[in-house]
């Protein structure tokens, strides 16, 4: 069980102010995830502090980074356990969420959380490659959002094929990333996009964050994002 009062200071860190309704929703979604870790491999961070500062609390801090106007889109590109997304939707219910990830047992869970938490979201089993190709999800959304998985470089071509022009891809990194973020800015280029901002933050166990924004300023070309294999070879 989380500490209710330590989880509503951790969240006002970064100006969210948390309802007791939401702290019920955020403890069974930890409960939810401590459980199914037992059988399939979502997180290696399992005890409520963890859990509330390592992922719920890095989840809510880019609520004070980006302004995500009222029931915006997002998509959230190879959500693995549900972060950032689903707590992002715990706190900003309005939003409309789809969770994206190729693997069919994560996509289980995340059902399972949604309806017992009772949250509305679209939970979409599929490689970010193939759906960034699909007309159904291709430019459809207002933000796309990815949590700490591939190198920037190879993330912003899973990811701005989503988003629509005018729209952002929100990129959440660890510490030390300017290197890889300017590697990156051709290939972003390339696919439309332009970076907005870097934003540097520390969550409560001192741990560094980044997060970068990058706003969608044209079509991406049709030839993008290109297999998988294509992408890790030869990255933009």
């Amino acid at each position: 069980m989380i500490d209710y009062s330590a989880m509503v200071k951790k969240a006002e860190r970064f100006g969210v102010h948390l309802q007791n309704e939401q702290l019920k929703m955020l403890d069974k979604y930890s409960d939810l995830l401590v459980d199914w870790n037992t059988r399939i491999n979502l997180t290696a961070i399992t005890d409520p502090e963890g859990i509330m500062t390592r992922h719920f609390e890095d989840c809510i801090a880019i609520l004070k980074f980006v302004e995500i106007p009222e029931e915006a889109s997002i998509i959230d590109v190879g959500t693995g356990a549900g972060f950032p997304g689903m707590v992002l939707k715990i706190v900003r219910p309005d939003l409309k969420l789809t969770l994206l990830d190729s693997l069919n047992k994560r996509i289980n869970f995340l059902s399972a959380v949604s309806e017992q938490v009772g949250l509305s979201v679209n939970t979409v089993h599929l490689r970010a490659e193939e759906g960034g190709k699909m007309p159904e999800y291709r430019e459809k959304y207002d933000f796309s959002i990815a949590r700490a998985v591939s190198n920037l470089r190879e993330l912003a071509e899973y990811c701005l094929p989503y988003v629509k022009i005018g729209g952002k891809f929100v990129s959440m990194k660890g510490p030390d990333v300017l290197d890889e973020i300017d590697a990156a800015k051709p290939g972003i280029g390339t696919l439309g996009g332009k970076i907005e901002s870097i934003n540097d933050y520390h969550i409560s166990d001192g741990s560094g964050r980044t997060v970068i924004v990058v706003n969608k300023m044209k079509s991406t070309p049709a030839q993008f994002p290109r297999p998988s294999a294509k992408i890790k070879k030869k990255p933009l």
